[in-house]
């Protein structure tokens, strides 16, 4: 395969690993008429990129000038004396053989499958499992991330930089004093041996893009798991017997003739009112802009005072986790608006927030809330406003589209968990087969209509002859009935897929909601819980599943 530069050519080998590339060789290119090689560090991050064209990320600028940098640190010095510009390069060739690769796998045999399954589960029996509590419990991830470039989530300003390869002496390996450590490759040693029982990480590094340590954990399906699972939500729904307390409170606060106090209790407003993250102060190093309640700016926030009934409205526009934008107009109490900032600060139209960033902390902020009810953070307001709306939502929908249909019902739930992923900004991109997916769906509904058109005129036709053909008449009435269902399944699937094709929906049916609450709604409306749950959020489910009756209230 060849990447083109200026009028020439670097031939790269369309291999994953570098013990691929290794196996292969250095290649050969022809550049204004001279061969040259292309080392084995910038050719594996070549194909990276090559691999990635099919995506919007290698379009746009601050992926693609992160990855030439990153690139370029990875070339000889006759490399980067060539290749100087990333717009002159093409990957076409290499990219079509990483597809060629993975259109290969899909056309495998039924035997050459079983192979590839047999190995997978040899590496998963050895590598798969640890014992727990003399309980041996399936391991989640236990294979670390290979290397690759960075994408990151919304206009992550690190996007396309290059994920270095973890090698053992970056590994802290967590296990009990009398278990077999395990040994890491030959030539290598592990960063550090620790016999910590008091956390639930098995081995953890520290990657390389935004010094974030990942960990490697339990499956979801564990006890252990699943024992904080139910921890998790059973604070939230102590939180509903108290937040109404907790909320005079702090409007009480909002009116202190302390500085701090009223700080607080604007950040406890918003954190309650629209489920924001608490946030915190950036650490030096970190370039991502992303803010929270409590280290928003002025210039994240515009108070408009034209008022709505008795309030007026404030405007926040921010980038939020994993650089999210969080974009919102609400109208708020008078208390809050009248919040203003020192005189030390220059006044502005949003000066009611700039408050906020002085000297609250989320560490501060934690500790007073755990003073109003035993193990309260604002993370919990998060999980309990999530868990309080979907119930809701769900009684209202419920209520208000009663229907014996389930994709009707499942449509319902939908929306009612759409409208926590709107409270909880989870936003997604439109997946690249939604247009494709919409076109072909339409002449399914069109085709079904005019499927139950031709059923209610034989029906109709049969009735006629209802005398002599009354078995007739009965199978046309079974068969409209089939139509409709049919007609109306696609056309709630056109509709759901249309109002979810931005929103995140899995975000917070895994980590936000009580999962006791779906539970019960399929329970009291007879809706399998396989249709709201895969197979693997079961399995994460199970105490949920197992202990839920369905008269559960959050």
């Amino acid at each position: 395969m060849e990447l083109l530069v200026n009028d020439g050519t670097f031939p790269i080998m369309a291999s994953t690993t570098l013990k691929n590339l290794k196996k292969y060789g250095l290649c050969s290119t022809v550049l204004q008429g001279k061969k040259v090689k292309l080392s084995l560090a910038a050719e594996e991050v070549a194909l990276f990129f090559a691999q990635m064209l099919d995506h919007e990320y290698t379009t746009k600028k601050v992926f693609r000038e992160n990855y030439f940098k990153d690139w370029r640190k990875k070339m000889t010095d006759e490399e980067r004396s060539l290749i100087k510009n990333l717009d002159k390069c093409d990957f076409g060739e290499l990219h079509a053989m990483h597809k060629a690769k993975v259109e290969a796998k899909k056309v495998l045999t039924k035997e050459e499958k079983l192979v590839l399954k047999e190995a997978n589960k040899k590496v998963v029996d050895e590598y798969g499992y640890c014992l727990l509590d003399h309980h041996k419990e399936r391991i989640d991830n236990f294979k670390i991330e290979p290397p690759g470039l960075f994408r990151g989530r919304g206009e992550h300003p690190k996007q396309g930089m290059l994920k270095m390869r973890i090698q053992p002496e970056h590994v802290i390996i967590n296990c009990s004093k009398e278990a077999c450590i395990p040994v890491p490759p030959t030539g290598h040693r592990w960063k550090e041996v620790r016999h910590d029982n008091a956390v639930t990480w098995l081995a953890s590094w520290t990657e390389n893009i935004q010094s974030a340590i990942k960990y490697i954990m339990l499956n979801a399906n564990s006890k252990l798991k699943g024992e904080k699972d139910w921890e998790k939500y059973e604070i939230a729904r102590k939180l509903k017997s108290c937040v109404d307390d907790i909320r005079n409170q702090y409007n009480q606060d909002l009116k202190s003739k302390k500085m701090d106090t009223r700080q607080r209790a604007v950040a406890l407003y918003f954190i309650d009112k629209l489920a924001l993250r608490a946030g915190n102060k950036k650490e030096e190093g970190e370039t991502a802009d992303t803010v929270g309640c409590c280290s928003l700016r002025v210039e994240h926030i515009t108070l408009h005072e034209k008022l709505e009934g008795n309030k007026c409205v404030v405007e926040f526009d921010f980038l939020g986790k994993d650089s999210i934008r969080y974009y919102n107009k609400i109208p708020v109490i008078k208390k809050v608006k009248k919040q203003r900032a020192p005189k030390a600060l220059p006044h502005s139209p949003s000066s009611l927030l700039s408050c906020l960033c002085l000297h609250l902390k989320t560490g501060l902020l934690n500790k007073h809330l755990s003073t109003l009810m035993a193990g309260l953070t604002a993370k919990v307001f998060r999980t309990y406003n999530a868990s309080i709306t979907l119930q809701q939502q769900l009684k209202e929908l419920t209520n208000r589209y009663q229907s014996d249909n389930e994709p009707e019902k499942l449509l319902s739930y939908n929306r009612a968990n759409r409208a926590v992923a709107i409270l909880c900004n989870h936003q997604r991109v439109p997946p690249k087969t939604f247009d494709q997916f919409m076109a072909n769906l339409q002449p399914k509904i069109d085709a079904r209509k005019e499927t139950l058109a031709l059923a209610k005129t034989e029906l109709k036709q049969a009735k006629k002859e209802a005398k002599k053909q009354q078995t007739l008449v009965e199978q046309k009435k079974a068969a409209v009935k089939r139509c409709k269902e049919q007609l109306l399944k696609s056309e709630v699937q056109a509709t759901d897929r249309e109002e979810n094709k931005q929103i995140a929906l899995g975000t917070s049916k895994l980590n936000s909601l009580d999962p006791r609450i779906s539970v019960a709604w399929c329970k009291n409306m007879e809706v399998p819980i396989e249709k709201i749950y895969s197979k693997s959020q079961r399995d994460k489910f199970a105490w949920a599943i197992d202990m839920t009756e369905e008269d559960f209230e959050f």
